[in-house]
Parts: structure tokens; sequence; C-alpha cells
């Protein structure tokens, strides 16, 4: 089951953007804590704080919807489904065993942000989708995830790339429930909206469905260039 945040006043609101402002003055060990704080913040309140505050190791911290969800050992699941021979759920002890991928890459945020040469670590999404069977008719890769409103999408020969990673670990540490974690997608060459946090469902379809930002007008095709891993043949 879900876990909920406590609401949201408007002093805590005040307390953590001060927090947050004091992370980025003086570094990111202050800037640290601030990930637990967000864990158990709710933004039920119409305050929209997980908009605003930036997180950990200089990345900014957004969430499309109404809480900040949390999975842990026990609860977390991660599905794959659809156009495959067989459907799976992985439990993250599964993920764990599987063969790491280890990737160290800039992440680059559409609003301007960047944070260099970060550590990605986990699954190659190609592993999975070999494991499950892709069906002749597939094309695509639809991710969802468990705080019941983002979607992302992948063509299926993006979705094979080997930097395209179910990520377990950020910065060499377990994903935070803050950074998307448990489990994340990692998607190295493109803009980090594409890289699905808290990740609960690969489902393998017949055509590309836009996701969340992309109906909002961002695009499907997110490459950042090369240097982040994209070559002229990338599609």
């Amino acid at each position: 089951m879900e876990e909920q945040g406590a609401p949201v006043g408007r002093r805590v609101v005040l307390g953590v953007l001060g927090l947050g402002a004091a992370g980025v003055a003086f570094g990111s060990k202050l800037q640290g804590g601030i990930d637990s704080v967000l864990s158990s913040i709710s933004s039920k309140d119409p305050t929209g704080v997980t908009g605003l505050l930036p997180g950990g190791g200089g990345f900014r911290f957004y969430s499309v919807a109404s809480s900040i969800p949390h999975r842990d050992e026990e609860s977390y699941r991660l599905t794959v489904s659809g156009l495959v021979d067989k459907t799976a759920d992985y439990r993250l002890s599964d993920l764990r065993a599987m063969p790491q991928t280890r990737l160290v890459r800039d992440v680059q945020c559409v609003t301007g942000w960047r944070v260099d040469n970060t550590p990605f670590e986990g699954v190659k999404l190609s592993h999975l989708l070999d494991l499950a069977g892709v069906q002749d008719d597939a094309t695509a890769v639809r991710f969802t995830c468990f705080d019941g409103a983002y979607t992302e999408s992948l063509t299926l020969k993006q979705a094979r790339r080997a930097d395209v990673i179910v990520a377990l670990k950020m910065q060499d540490k377990a994903v935070t429930t803050a950074h998307g974690g448990p489990v994340r997608l990692y998607v190295a060459p493109m803009y980090f909206y594409k890289s699905a946090k808290w990740l609960s469902g690969i489902e393998v379809t017949k055509d590309v469905e836009p996701g969340y930002w992309e109906h909002y007008g961002y695009d499907v095709d997110a490459w950042v260039g090369r240097s982040n891993g994209r070559s002229d043949d990338a599609t």
C-alpha cells in the first residue's frame, strides 16, 4: 500500500525552502538531507512545494502527482507486459540479482539545469526485454509509474540501446524516494524527463504513445546531443 506523507503547511514550506536555499549555498552535504524531508512530504497542499525545491547533489525535484509516492523492499514490483511472450513481475531482489551496468553521463534537464558526470547503475532495459521475449508486431515500449500519473515511451530501437537502463543506484547509492526510487528509468542520451521516476511498469506496445510531458508539447525524441552518447543514426 502506498504511504502518504504529512500535509504541507505554510511554515513547513517556508522552512524547507530555506533549507533548500542553504543547500544550494553550502553544498551537497546539506542538500543531501533535503531528500529525506521531501520523502515525508505530501504536496496535496496547494503550495506546489514539490515543483519548487532543489534536491541533493545539484538536482531539482519535480512531481506531477498530488503526493510523493513510496515503495519499500517488500511492496515494490516491476511488471513487464504487453506484446511479450512472457509477462513477468520482479522484486527488488530479482533486479539486483541480474547483470548490472554502470553509466557515468551528464544529466541534462530541458529546463536548463545540468549535473555533470552522474553515475547510474542498474539492469539494461534490453535485458528485461530479451527475458520477456518481444513479439514481432511490437515497435515501442511504454513506461508507467507508481505515482499514478507519469508515463513515458521509447521506440523499441531506442529502448534496446546499451545506455538505457532500469536504474537501482544513482550517484553510487540506492535511488532515493525523492529521486524516483527504489527503481527509475535512466535514458542517458535524452533529456531527463524521459528518465521516468518511480518506475512500476514496462509495457511493450505496437506504437509509441506520447508520455506525460509530450502531451504538453515536449519532444517525443528528446535527444540531448553527442556529448551524452547520441550518434548520427540515433532514432
